[in-house]
């Protein structure tokens, strides 16, 4: 059955691959290990609407200003804008 919340949302967006991305596709909440794909992914779903913003950031303990921050190197830099280890290189 299909939560109150997210009735009349997407089923699934298009995720970072180009392949299908579900819910169930998602990392887990709670993630706290941030490796490239899983960004991409929740910025994905995001831009998508499969996920809200506030959703986004309560699910996985974000700030608001966290995301902004990696859909800003995505739109910038692509996925290699979110590398942790070439943040200061993109860094304005």
């Amino acid at each position: 059955m299909i939560s109150e919340e997210r009735r009349g949302r997407v089923s699934y967006v298009m995720g970072p691959d180009g392949s299908p991305l579900t819910m169930a596709d998602l990392p887990p909440p709670g993630t706290r290990r941030w490796v490239i794909r899983r960004k991409a992914e929740v910025v994905a779903a995001v831009r998508g609407g499969l996920l809200s913003l506030d959703e986004a950031c309560q699910r996985y303990t974000l700030t608001v200003e966290e995301f902004l921050g990696w859909q800003r190197s995505i739109e910038r830099y692509g996925l290699a804008g979110l590398r942790a280890t070439r943040l200061q290189q993109y860094r304005n």
